[in-house]
């Protein structure tokens, strides 16, 4: 009867090898920058950097108004051309409601854009798609409303939904980086030479 190999030694092995596919798949984006055209990006990459980013805290009037934006939900649906963003909405306004607390939700829809400013993805033609506030009727009023498209206008323009971090950019050494776009269910970054 054959000898029996030590448990801990299959642990190891398998360990060993669970981490070297998670080194090939952190990479994979890497090598293709350098032997490809393109880079893409799954919803669950882009989702892990705004999960960091958020909650997020908005007021107008001096405070009177209060917004805040909290628990982001992508998706990228697998036949459109723009990624979906749902968030929980926390609402005060004349001291009514706390901010703090979801109190409603609401949903975007955009395309994408790089900016080379800030090395990262960015919201581009964002649309708010959905609102719902309860305690509103459902609907926003037009301050809320305003605070909520200023805050849109300017996250889209100043704060990057993904950054690419810097092997990535090592890789693409002095590549520049073309169109953006979202098909099937993933985002793809075109090289240009």
């Amino acid at each position: 009867m054959p000898a029996r190999p030590p448990s801990r030694l299959i642990q190891a092995l398998l360990l060993a090898a669970a981490l070297f596919a998670l080194a090939a798949c952190s990479t994979m984006n890497a090598v293709s920058a350098y032997l490809g055209n393109e880079v893409s990006f799954t919803a669950p990459q882009l989702q892990q950097s705004l999960s960091r980013n958020f909650p997020k805290r908005y007021e107008k009037l001096g405070g009177l108004v209060a917004v805040t934006l909290m628990n982001p939900r992508l998706s990228i649906p697998d036949d459109g051309n723009r990624l979906r963003l749902d968030f929980d909405l926390g609402l005060s306004a004349l001291g009514a409601g706390s901010s703090r607390e979801p109190n409603g939700r609401f949903t975007l829809t955009s395309a994408l854009r790089y900016d080379p400013a800030t090395q990262g993805l960015h919201l581009l033609d964002p649309r708010v798609d959905y609102v719902d506030v309860p305690q509103l009727g459902g609907t926003l009023t037009g301050a809320s409303r305003e605070l909520l498209n200023a805050w849109l206008s300017d996250y889209a323009r100043q704060e990057p939904v993904y950054r690419f971090d810097n092997s990535l950019l090592d890789t693409l050494g002095s590549r520049r980086i073309g169109r953006t776009e979202i098909e099937h269910g993933r985002i793809v970054v075109h090289l240009d030479r």
